[in-house]
């Protein structure tokens, strides 16, 4: 785990000569990210020239009000949308020179996913779910169950493999997002209000999930939540405030 009391999420800078370079330790490195949309003909700028940089195995909490663009830096770091501006390096590779298919690979090998709305498939089962991301990727099936079965025992779903979506209750599908998630291990995981529909018992339960993976896999984490709880775990809390990174206590 990195030291949280290392200096803060870099601020951009106000003049730049093409993007710099990451640095030897950066896992991840971003320079100018840009990103407006067009609501009623008015455009809204949602980030703007946002730098940062993070390393292997750093928790990250982005959290504030709803609408101040934590989902839409979230999706530009998990490759799902590309910004107007910016560049973007994983591990000293630039993903926003990829054309789209190349970046879907990417993804697919490379980051892993959950959100508010797990989005499983009812009509298969826990394992079934879990194992998608492998089959996607090319993996024999055998190989791809091997993993699911492995990852899904390892957030406490054993007794739950040949279980339908349906028959599993919130916090257990929840789970079953996780371990598809992680089926490929994957060194950045992110996560849109991961306990977004969960009881404080479940949450709380996801939250020590979240936390032990980091720990066990040693991937990144980065979290956008308005649960504070959730937010104090992280080795690191930021918010956007007027299109900016900024740090918060």
């Amino acid at each position: 785990m990195v030291d949280s009391q290392r200096p803060a999420l870099k601020q951009p800078h106000t003049e730049r000569v093409g993007p710099p370079e990451p640095g030897p330790a950066d896992f991840i490195h971003a320079v100018g990210l840009s990103k407006a949309f067009s609501h009623n003909n008015v455009r809204i700028e949602i980030l703007r020239g946002v730098d940062f940089s993070l390393q292997k195995g750093e928790t990250v909490a982005i959290v504030g009000a709803s609408g101040i663009g934590k989902s839409t830096l979230l999706h530009i770091m998990g490759a799902l949308d590309r910004p107007d501006q910016g560049a973007l390096w994983y591990q000293g590779k630039n993903i926003f020179l990829f054309n789209d298919d190349e970046l879907a690979v990417f993804r697919n090998e490379s980051i892993g996913f959950i959100f508010q709305f797990h989005h499983l498939l009812p009509e298969f089962s826990a394992i079934e779910n879990a194992m998608m991301p492998a089959l996607i990727r090319g993996c024999k099936r055998q190989i791809a169950e091997e993993s699911a079965e492995a990852i899904l025992v390892r957030v406490g779903l054993k007794d739950r493999l040949q279980h339908k979506i349906g028959k599993l209750s919130g916090g257990e599908q929840q789970r079953v997002a996780l371990a598809r998630a992680l089926v490929l291990n994957p060194l950045l995981l992110l996560a849109d209000e991961p306990t977004g529909n969960l009881d404080k018992r479940n949450s709380e339960q996801v939250h020590e999930l979240l936390l032990k993976l980091n720990r066990d896999f040693g991937m990144t984490l980065v979290v956008v939540t308005h649960n504070m709880e959730l937010a104090g775990y992280m080795s690191r809390r930021v918010t956007i405030s007027e299109g900016q990174l900024i740090d918060t206590i």
